[in-house]
């Protein structure tokens, strides 16, 4: 389970506002690329919810539903996206860091240290940063972030639903699932698709030879 104990190491070498940062979004066929940057109170006490807290991956809707408006409420949060259309001209990896990078710029309060969730740091945050593998469940501020961030992304992938519902992004949320394989052969390419990702771009190009 994730805790507070690089933060607090991080914390007595004399550094504050100290935020974890995470994405969700890499892998899907579809839709942006979502990160989140959360900065906890430097005294957790009180805050009973983060014994629930951990990888949004391991927790079901339901218990996100609830930490969401937890940490809405205890800590700071800031957001960010990178777009279909960066993605395909920077590629995913970039396109994250883009994200990364955005959601600590839309923190209320700047943060002094980041604590980044995987092997490599984005190049152009405004603080010193360290890569923590496996992060959202090791520290409780990158596991907080992926929490936000899945919980955002699946909201606007349902959103989007709403637009084409016959990819079933309700439920996968862009990734290429065999309801999203069906919606692709029966009604093609949105805008919302990455071009640049193989299934979509071999598609694209049965597409040209049947034109």
């Amino acid at each position: 389970m994730p805790d507070f104990s690089i933060e607090q190491r991080i914390a007595n070498k004399g550094y504050t506002n100290i935020a974890g940062v995470d994405e969700v979004g890499r892998g899907p066929w579809a839709g942006p690329v979502t990160a989140c940057a959360v900065i906890l109170p430097a005294n957790l006490s009180g805050l009973d919810f983060l014994i629930d807290v951990n990888d949004s991956k391991k927790l079901t809707a339901k218990k996100r539903e609830y930490l969401i408006k937890e940490i809405q409420k205890h800590a700071l949060i800031g957001l960010g996206e990178a777009s279909v259309e960066e993605i395909d001209q920077i590629n995913i990896r970039n396109a994250t860091f883009l994200a990364m990078e955005r959601a600590v710029a839309a923190l209320p309060s700047q943060t002094n240290y980041a604590l980044i969730d995987g092997n490599a740091i984005p190049n152009n945050l405004p603080c010193p940063a360290i890569s923590v593998i496996k992060g959202d469940s090791v520290s409780l501020s990158i596991a907080c972030a992926s929490i936000v961030a899945k919980v955002s992304r699946d909201k606007l992938m349902t959103n989007l639903h709403e637009q084409f519902p016959h990819f079933g992004w309700n439920s996968n949320a862009g990734y290429g699932t065999k309801a999203h394989q069906k919606g692709l052969a029966e009604h093609g390419v949105t805008p919302h698709h990455r071009r640049s990702f193989k299934p979509i771009k071999v598609l694209l190009e049965k597409e040209k030879l049947r034109a």
